[in-house]
């Protein structure tokens, strides 16, 4: 198989992750407000640069942003965020941590969370946004997929749905909830007027055209399927994403003198696949999730549990590199492929392609 060709449009980036313990008063919340008095937190961040930003080794960028992100989050380990920030929400400390990273070439993408509920996310620009996820649980069936098609049965999840908005609180995000909350959870979603065909894809539009006209700063809505599979809406057009597991063996040759990196070793990646595409408007969904899941396997197959370092056109193994490596591969079976993330750690590793 000849060695795929990156594209000059297949920008790389490097995410990581790390997570604090702190307490925290928030004193221009009302008096009765819950995190108006003093209360703690497990927060997470995840930050994003663009790989060239780290001016890291090639082979090196991942650990490079890991340590990068471990000295910015030091000081605020298990200490009171207020003798930091006036009022340390989690704006406010995405925002002073952004500083904190922040390159000669480049200003982080970063999310924030205070829990795993809900957070904010900043832009390469500054821009803020608001995140507040919910869960329902519900039943519901496709009633156009062809004959046999497993999701043609009756069946159901428990759904995920996250709202991202700009400049807006996350009370504000639950009171514009509750009303569909109460309509989605324990029903039978095929019994909702525009809901006949609940595709993760036309269930996130039908969010959205119940919330955007009262919540004119919704961003985005996010309906997650299962663990591994969902859909965005924009209210433009639709993303949905495929999530796999691969089982490796590695060898960075690039990798700096002295890192074990350099040694024979396992890793266990976390793979997602993104995708873009217009609606089909007979089946409503962008792409299968199963086809994507079919189309894909011939690649799995060469990836998941055997030596990586031995793949005919893969000049290395670092995860930057394999990243940029998987989304040329797949893009032949997989037209409207954009992006691929692959994690190598909890939260840490590196996309190519469509930057969120």
């Amino acid at each position: 198989m000849p060695s795929p060709s990156p594209s000059p449009s297949d920008t790389s980036f490097v995410t990581a992750l790390g997570r604090f313990e702190a307490a925290r008063r928030l004193p221009r919340l009302a008096l009765e407000h819950p995190a108006h008095g003093l209360h703690g937190h497990g927060f997470e961040l995840r930050a994003q640069l663009p790989a060239p930003a780290l001016r890291a080794q090639p082979g090196a960028e991942v650990q490079a942003l890991r340590e990068q992100l471990g000295q910015a989050l030091a000081p605020l380990a298990y200490c009171d965020l207020n003798r930091l920030l006036e009022h340390p929400d989690d704006g406010a400390l995405a925002a002073w941590l952004g500083e904190r990273l922040r390159t000669q070439a480049a200003l982080p993408t970063l999310e924030l969370r205070s829990t795993p509920f809900q957070g904010v996310r900043m832009g390469a620009q500054g821009e803020l946004l608001s995140l507040r996820r919910y869960r329902f649980q519900a039943a519901h069936f496709l009633p156009r997929v062809p004959a046999g098609h497993k999701c043609g049965r009756m069946h159901g999840h428990g759904f995920e749905v996250e709202l991202c908005a700009q400049s807006t609180s996350h009370d504000t995000l639950d009171a514009h909830w509750a009303p569909l909350a109460a309509r989605l959870d324990h029903v039978l979603l095929n019994d909702i007027e525009g809901l006949d065909n609940p595709t993760s894809e036309v269930l996130a539009a039908w969010i959205w055209q119940r919330l955007r006209p009262e919540l004119d700063t919704l961003r985005t809505v996010s309906v997650f399927e299962t663990g591994s599979s969902g859909a965005r809406y924009d209210g433009q057009g639709y993303r949905i994403w495929k999530e796999f597991g691969l089982d490796s063996a590695v060898r960075v040759r690039r990798a700096p003198a002295g890192s074990p990196q350099a040694r024979l070793h396992g890793q266990t990646f976390r793979l997602r696949l993104g995708l873009s595409a217009a609606l089909d408007q007979v089946l409503g969904w962008v792409v299968d999730f199963g086809d994507v899941k079919t189309l894909f396997r011939p690649l799995f197959e060469r990836l998941d549990h055997q030596p990586l370092y031995e793949l005919e056109g893969l000049d290395d193994t670092d995860t930057c590199t394999l990243a940029q490596w998987i989304l040329q591969a797949c893009r032949p079976q997989l037209r409207s492929l954009d992006s691929v993330r692959l994690l190598e750690a909890d939260g840490c590793g590196a996309l190519v392609g469509h930057a969120p």
